[in-house]
């Protein structure tokens, strides 16, 4: 056998590894979360680069309500092909139906498609609470004040309802009050001069979806003695 021959052997046998994993890409991650909710359903993937990739993967974002393959498709909302999130917009309420979402990678040696089924409600979170304010009051009390996220849409109807979780700065352990309707809520008998840390988490009235994930801590300065 030539040298050339082994040469071109080894070569050959080197890239089988490659050839392997191109012939078998990755497939996308996704999930989707609700916190515009009832506007829309937000969902975004990761996918593992390929090796040697030079340019980046476009997708093909769909999405169907109901399990049933021939259901009809519509486009799941991408800024460009290449984004790695999309937007189901005008959400039916209360589906016992699923939602399906189809995200295909599309690769120069081929496609990997993900599905992701999922009741619409099921995901809702809101984003959490903005604006936390805290204000002494006379009596050992500290006021907390907050404001609905500003991607809730309709806070009105579409109800939110708020837990608060306080510690001295210092302390090991945060306490927690609620869930309340409100958004304002005295704390009672904070100790004189010490400080406070405070934050608010939204979730659901109704109990669909999950929490929120905490506030920016809003801190106070030292309580005043009465």
């Amino acid at each position: 056998m030539t040298l050339g021959l082994l040469l071109a052997l080894a070569l050959w046998a080197s890239c089988l590894p490659c050839r392997g994993r191109e012939a078998t890409p990755t497939l996308p991650r996704v999930q989707c979360r609700a916190p515009r909710y009832p506007l829309a359903v937000d969902c975004s993937w990761t996918l593992r680069p390929a090796p040697n990739a030079t340019r980046p993967v476009p997708f093909i974002a769909t999405y169907r309500l109901g399990l049933a393959a021939q259901g009809e498709s519509r486009p799941c909302l991408q800024s460009t092909p290449e984004a790695t999130n999309c937007a189901i917009p005008d959400v039916q309420l209360f589906s016992m139906v699923p939602y399906v979402l189809n995200v295909t990678a599309v690769h120069p040696w081929g496609a990997s498609s993900s599905f992701l089924p999922f009741v619409a409600e099921h995901i809702i979170k809101p984003d959490p609470p903005e604006g936390v304010r805290l204000s002494p009051l006379p009596g050992q009390q500290l006021q907390v004040r907050w404001e609905p996220p500003r991607s809730w849409p309709f806070p009105e109807i579409f109800s939110l309802k708020y837990r608060i979780r306080y510690k001295r700065l210092g302390a090991a352990r945060f306490r927690q009050v609620g869930p309340i309707e409100a958004t304002s809520f005295t704390l009672r008998a904070v100790r004189p001069r010490a400080r406070y840390c405070v934050q608010v988490a939204a979730e659901d009235l109704t109990d669909y979806g999950e929490s929120s994930d905490w506030s920016l801590p809003a801190t106070t300065l030292a309580m005043p003695r009465d």
